[in-house]
């Protein structure tokens, strides 16, 4: 048995970010196509350009902003599991 003691806050918010980055990237590109679906079903004559422009700024922002506060989640997560380790001594993990 292995005994995990602590997680490096870096590191955790590298791997916070990029796996929450990705969730973004399909978060965003389900929001791109629900507003493009709902371009069709538009009544007022700007809707179509507005909502292609906010289609495209999901693909860019959600990735980003999910990212960040992944990241951040991961660091603050860090931070317990580091305080609770400390006084109970860590995880017991199996590595073969």
């Amino acid at each position: 048995m292995t005994v995990l003691k602590r997680i490096s806050p870096a590191s955790a918010f590298r791997v916070g970010l990029i796996a929450y980055g990705i969730v973004g990237l399909v978060l965003g590109i389900l929001c791109s196509l629900i507003a493009a679906a709902g371009v069709t079903f538009a009544r007022h004559g700007r809707m179509p350009f507005l909502a292609g422009r906010f289609g495209v700024f999901a693909v860019v922002l959600c990735p980003i902003i999910y990212g960040i506060i992944g990241g951040i989640g991961a660091v603050i997560g860090a931070a317990i599991y580091n305080l609770a380790a400390g006084w109970v001594g860590g995880l017991e993990v199996d590595i073969s």
